[in-house]
């Protein structure tokens, strides 16, 4: 029976990297579900420690949101451009989290807080020819930038509620804007303004046959970015991962990612349009659980290739995972009954 496994934490993890969809980067970050998202956890304090990396490239209306952003181009001519946005980034994150032992509405009460640091860099190469009736400019060349430092914090509180091999589970989290941000510059780990993201979870996981299944939706709200006074539309996104236990010890599956902004970007700093981007993202993952000391450790390995991406960057993103949560109690040994004659 894989008594241990209801005890992983399910990891969340929030950044942005460059801008949020006013340069073609959420606020939620694809991927940052982990498994049995919805199941019950030990209660007590818990840790996951997150190395991310990703590699990622846009061309067209991405690219010259950017140059526009960073003021490189007045945003009153109109552009024609023929270049292409490259970023890749490796961050570490921090997610401490407190599960408490009294039911809240029935269901298990959890608070956490992420807060990253790491290293973002972004090239931008290519042409860029700008026309103002029958006056045209042309510029050719790259511009490159890079940026190590801290980036936001991310609260979050879920809600999970279990019954057999059903486990559902709600939450609420934001961005609160702390983070190394500039609007001039081409690589941030901020995302210069504030959100608000919400939405509900799924698990099924039967520790029998070692079957697990989980999935988690939501919606976020963007906050104007007071420094570009543009507006991200709303944002949905699911994510989702199918694995087996092939010992108690031991997972393999799959993982994947749909995001999709549903509504249009606004305010005067928006120069480019509705600009609603999407991308979809699937890859494997491997998961190893051991004790440490009195407690239960977790490392999970996966990884995402992204496709059908639109007005956002897309390439690939890997992640390393070590958690650090309290050990399902081990049950009793019945004691030898006493015989007599």
């Amino acid at each position: 029976m894989l008594f241990g496994a209801l005890t992983l934490v399910a990891v969340f993890s929030f950044t942005g990297i460059l801008l949020a969809d006013e340069g073609g980067v959420s606020f939620w970050l694809p991927g940052q579900v982990g498994i049995l998202a919805a199941a019950p956890q030990q209660p007590g304090w818990a840790l996951a420690i997150i190395n991310y990396y990703t590699s990622v490239n846009a061309g067209g209306s991405v690219a010259a949101a950017r140059e526009i952003t960073i003021g490189r181009f007045n945003s009153t001519v109109n552009l024609n451009l023929n270049a292409r946005l490259n970023a890749s980034a490796e961050l570490a994150l921090v997610n401490p989290s407190y599960t408490f032992a009294t039911p809240v509405f029935g269901g298990q009460l959890a608070v956490s807080m992420t807060g990253l640091v790491g290293r973002s860099i972004t090239d931008l190469n290519g042409t860029l020819t700008a026309s103002v009736g029958p006056l045209a400019v042309t510029r050719q060349g790259s511009l490159s930038d890079s940026v190590t430092s801290f980036g936001d914090l991310y609260p979050m509180a879920t809600l999970r509620w279990n019954s057999g091999v059903n486990n559902w589970m709600t939450y609420v989290t934001g961005d609160i804007p702390v983070g190394a941000y500039d609007s001039s510059n081409l690589a941030n780990l901020g995302i210069g303004h504030g959100a608000i993201d919400g939405g509900a979870g799924y698990t099924y996981f039967n520790p029998q046959t070692g079957h697990e299944f989980s999935a988690v939706t939501g919606l976020t709200y963007n906050l104007t970015n007071p420094n570009t006074n543009y507006q991200s539309g709303v944002d949905w996104h699911l994510d989702w991962d199918a694995s087996q236990f092939l010992t108690q010890q031991v997972l393999v599956g799959l993982v994947g990612y749909a995001y999709k902004e549903v509504g249009c970007d606004s305010g005067s700093g928006d120069l480019i349009g509705c600009f609603q981007s999407q991308v979809l993202g699937v890859g494997p993952q491997v998961g190893f659980i051991f004790p440490v000391g009195g407690m239960q450790g977790y490392l999970n390995f996966k990884g995402y290739g992204e496709f059908d991406g639109s007005d956002r960057p897309s390439g690939w993103n890997a992640w390393v995972t070590f958690a650090i949560s309290p050990a399902a109690p081990t049950p009793p040994t019945p004691s030898r009954p006493i015989i007599t004659k």
